[in-house]
């Protein structure tokens, strides 16, 4: 059976691509599109309108073993340490330069899929795609050991050596951005890739295999195979092929994979999970900013965000002014068709998604939150969910407890920095935190008190390429981007040079 090829028509769109896109929608395996060994495939949804866009193929655990035998054999024969960092690196640059060749189309691919505004799509998701691959492009030719001085009679010398056949599991809120997080650093260091995008969002994953292809990489160096977390994704966390997985997504999925890598071939492990961040407004800081910043720190990709601040702790002597202002804000967002180009909040991802959220709102409310702003569906079509403002709220609560993914926030006050520092950290998570104040002083001693792997200083969501990004406590472990992000895939080996006789035996 010939695998699926996916197709859509996007010139009655409000805006975007504008022309139809076709693509080869098989599992992308050794460098070919093939249909899975079951020939199974799921459908996939449009969040806007709920309704159908056709199937895309799955991989089963049999075709989890093509993709690790494709991946080891590129390894050892074309990859790995057969191809020079700088082999490595163009390959990186050149994909990169595709993806914005195909920009148009790849943000209109992430705003059918996700439901993600497509003027955001592009400017952040894949743009912001294409500057990662980029970055480790020029990284590739720069990963080596050092020197080291022993004795008169020794030295030694390490070598940063790639793992070998690496897993990779990516979410759905930014499909085509965490692919490049995921992907640049491995193959820069001369890994292969067994990659698994979400099965709710694959398309952009599916589109940029093709773009794979055409940049010149050996078959089997990546291998791209959608397919649902409990099978798939099951398969690559307790396969001995596999050196090491990176996950990206929620908490308790992040326990299962280690499980099944330390009962399968201890296999390292990095995850990037959930959080439920501060946002901390102190009474020094510019209100106007912090209530947009604010504003923004919650209904980002429509709340579909790990770090999104869904916490807000305002300082009492200046709550009313600023709740005023940050309920105008989130009043003023627009939401509805990502292809406008005023929409800034598109639909949720999927109907689970959409129902969970609503479920968490109703908890809100029946535990005697006060639900200031939203609190239901937008619309009739779609899973769209009005922004939603919480007040009067009590720590034990769910809405303030649990991480919700959506666009669902809560406000309440402080007096003092000693009480701030205690209430912000009383999460079991610690992915981000942000501080508004004037005062650089005072920021600074907040931010280092605060238990969490990126504090924001009068902003939010502010991701670098160049910068390190990863949770402290159950919010995951290693650190995605930057120059830490290399070691997560590479193993040290110490050679030890005799430059002397015989041992004194």
């Amino acid at each position: 059976m010939a695998p699926t090829t996916f197709s859509y028509d996007f010139s009655n769109e409000a805006s975007g691509f504008g022309k139809k896109s076709s693509f080869p929608s098989g599992l992308f395996i050794n460098g070919q599109f093939v249909d899975s060994v079951d020939s199974k495939t799921i459908e996939l949804i449009n969040p806007t309108t709920a309704k159908s866009l056709g199937h895309i193929t799955v991989a089963s655990e049999k075709d989890i073993d093509l993709a690790v035998e494709a991946a080891q054999k590129a390894f050892e024969t074309t990859w790995g340490l057969h191809a020079s960092g700088q082999e490595r690196g163009k390959l990186l640059i050149r994909l990169a330069e595709l993806i914005e060749e195909n920009i148009e189309e790849l943000a209109a691919l992430e705003s059918l899929d996700n439901g993600k505004a497509v003027a955001v799509a592009q400017a952040v998701d894949v743009q912001g795609a294409a500057d990662v691959l980029r970055y480790y492009g020029g990284w590739a030719d720069k990963v080596h050991g050092k020197t080291i001085e022993t004795d008169d009679a020794t030295f030694a010398y390490t070598r940063h050596e790639p793992i070998g056949v690496v897993g990779q599991i990516t979410p759905w809120n930014f499909p085509i951005w965490m692919l490049a997080w995921k992907l640049g650093p491995a193959l820069a260091t001369g890994n292969a890739v067994v990659f698994k995008p979400s099965e709710w969002t694959p398309l952009t994953a599916l589109r940029v295999a093709s773009l794979i292809k055409e940049a010149g990489f050996p078959p089997g160096v990546v291998n791209i195979v959608p397919g649902i977390g409990n099978i798939a994704g099951a398969a690559i966390s307790n396969h001995s092929g596999i050196g090491k997985v990176a996950f990206t997504g929620s908490t308790a999925v992040g326990r299962a994979i280690m499980k099944a890598a330390a009962s399968s071939n201890l296999k390292r492990v990095t995850l990037e999970l959930g959080g439920k961040s501060p946002t901390l407004v102190l009474d020094d800081c510019n209100l106007e900013n912090a209530a947009r910043w604010a504003a923004y720190g919650i209904l980002a990709n429509h709340g579909q965000v790990c770090c999104a601040g869904t916490r807000i702790y305002v300082q009492d002597n200046i709550y009313d002014k600023f709740l005023e202002k940050f309920l105008a804000v989130v009043k003023s967002v627009k939401l509805g068709d990502p292809f406008h180009p005023e929409t800034f909040q598109g639909p949720q991802v999927s109907k689970t998604q959409f129902d969970r959220i609503l479920n968490y709102i109703e908890h809100g409310k029946k535990e005697g939150a006060t639900c200031l702003l939203g609190g239901q569906q937008h619309g009739t079509e779609g899973y769209f969910i009005q922004p939603t403002i919480f007040t009067d709220i009590k720590p034990e609560m769910r809405i303030v407890k649990e991480e919700i993914f959506g666009p669902v926030g809560v406000v309440a006050k402080f007096s003092n920095d000693e009480e701030l520092i205690k209430l912000a950290n009383d999460t079991v998570y610690g992915l981000a935190a942000a501080v508004f104040s004037e005062n650089l002083s005072r920021a600074v001693k907040l931010a280092n008190a605060l238990k969490a792997g990126t504090v924001w200083v009068n902003t939010y969501n502010t991701i670098r390429t160049n910068v390190p990004f990863g949770g402290y406590k159950q919010s995951g472990q290693g650190r995605e981007l930057g120059e830490y992000a290399l070691d997560n895939y590479t193993q040290v080996k110490a050679v030890h040079i005799n430059l002397s006789g015989p041992p004194p035996i």
